[in-house]
């Protein structure tokens, strides 16, 4: 049986066809995850458990072809900070090793009840504080473009194993690019939706004000199906909202229309943007405009502000969504503590690594007495200035186009001793998180090292049906 698929329709059509099977699927994948082992992506593959499932899935198919769910054929892996229940879910860390999850993800729930089949669960940055993928307990993760090579954070494996052909898609994290800037890194498509389109219920909380659960596809049209299943409000999600409701994908039509487009010359022109990329993506606004639409250069006077606010907020509220892990409910526990207070201490100290420690301690700091108003207070407010500018564009325009980052992959190690830099690297993808809007990673083309780069589409809240049709009439890599 051949599998040419790289979408979920024509795997449907092949099925249907009796070229294939939903078990044939699966052993394709399973035969790719373990030609990829060098590159690092899984941390489990749910082998026994998949073929189980492709096997009941055949036969609800054999019986009734009319049953079967809108991700029917679809085979999907799950970043390491997302919950399935009966397996282990440990954000990349010592500290939750060993850890099984009581609950299902209501994303999750929500794919498994349109019939998609969970693979395994892929590497991620320790609890999705990274840009590079190499802050994980297990080791970093490679870029299948060059395996010397980072494949971009903290959702880098999810990336790869798209990139890589282990599974049809991945559901990843973003919180600050840690979707789009991995996407842009490996050639795939990241889309993150506006805050509070997908429940957060199951994901394991980094900075709850900024994360959201994304997409890592081939193709944009797979993205808004899987948006289209994952979407809606939950009762266990307080920030999750049901309006307005996301469309059909199959009704989206992908309609091709002029649009006007805006881009920061202050990003384009930044010092720390790579020539390649720079070249890239005026190209990409030339061929923009070759088809009709409007593309125009604004100011953003806050671009260099967006870095620095967007880390003392997301480390302050680390601080205290990680307060959890203490050794005492759950996770790792240090052995032979003399007292309660030794038990935290040594636990959080053994179980957290470098980065994590770094970004708790800056979140602590930043919302002690004395420094709160000085720091977490004032980035709230340059959140708030950033919201409002990018609102008042977007009145104006129908999206913001950026580099998805300033430079392709770098060296793996080439950042281990310099995390401000690699801070720095998510310059251009924070944005969205800061406003909570829908933001997609689009593959524009190869630098001239070989590398993939890709070019980041903003819109405004709850515009992801206008942003993925948009994007999935655009001539891309």
């Amino acid at each position: 049986m051949s599998i040419t698929n790289i979408s979920i329709s024509p795997s449907r059509a092949e099925i249907q066809q009796g070229q294939t099977t939903c078990l044939a699927l699966v052993e394709h994948y399973l035969e790719r995850i373990e030609a990829t082992r060098h590159l690092n992506i899984y941390i489990e593959v749910y082998e026994v458990e998949a073929r189980q499932r492709a096997r009941e899935l055949d036969e609800k198919f054999q019986q009734n072809s009319a049953s079967v769910g809108k991700l029917f054929g679809a085979v999907i892996s799950l970043k390491d900070v997302i919950c399935y229940a009966g397996h282990e879910v440990t954000a990349g860390s010592k500290i939750l090793k060993g850890f099984k999850s009581l609950f299902s993800a209501t994303a999750v729930e929500r794919l498994l009840a349109e019939d998609a089949i969970i693979i395994g669960r892929v590497n991620c940055d320790e609890f999705a504080m990274g840009s590079t993928n190499e802050t994980s307990c297990y080791g970093p993760t490679r870029n299948a473009a060059d395996p010397t090579k980072v494949p971009g954070g903290s959702s880098g494996a999810s990336a790869v194993a798209v990139q890589a052909g282990t599974c049809w898609a991945s559901i990843g994290s973003d919180t600050g690019g840690s979707v789009r800037q991995p996407a842009a890194f490996c050639g795939v498509v990241g889309f993150k939706p506006t805050y509070g389109r997908i429940s957060r219920h199951g994901l394991l909380a980094y900075a709850s004000s900024f994360d959201q659960i994304g997409i890592l596809a081939n193709k944009v049209e797979d993205a808004a199906l899987l948006l289209e299943v994952m979407a809606g409000a939950d009762e266990f999600d307080a920030t999750c909202t049901a309006e307005p409701q996301f469309r059909s994908a199959t009704e989206l039509g992908f309609r091709s229309t002029k649009s006007k487009i805006a881009y920061f010359d202050t990003a384009l022109e930044h010092p720390g943007m790579d020539e390649g990329v720079k070249k890239l993506t005026f190209d990409f606004i030339e061929k923009l405009k070759a088809d009709g639409h409007s593309v125009e250069p604004v100011g953003f006077e806050y671009l260099d502000f967006i870095i620095p606010a967007y880390y003392v907020l997301t480390t302050a509220e680390a601080s205290s969504n990680l307060s959890r892990y203490d050794g005492i409910r759950f996770g790792h526990r240090t052995q032979g503590a003399r007292d309660i207070h030794e038990v935290y201490k040594k636990s959080r100290t053994e179980g957290f690594g470098t980065e994590v420690k770094r970004r708790i301690m800056l979140g602590t700091f930043v919302l002690s007495a004395g420094y709160y108003d000085a720091y977490y207070a004032k980035a709230q407010q340059v959140r708030r200035l950033i919201l409002e500018r990018t609102e008042e564009i977007l009145k104006n325009f129908d999206f913001i186009l950026m580099p998805a980052s300033p430079t392709p992959a770098w060296n793996i190690g080439e950042m281990a001793d310099d995390p401000v830099a690699m801070y720095l690297a998510d310059i251009f993808t924070v944005q969205a998180n800061m406003v909570g809007m829908p933001a997609i990673a689009l593959p524009i083309g190869q630098h001239s090292c070989g590398l993939p780069v890709g070019v980041q589409l903003m819109a405004g809240r709850f515009e992801e049906a206008k942003l993925l049709g948009f994007s999935a009439n655009l001539k891309t890599a």
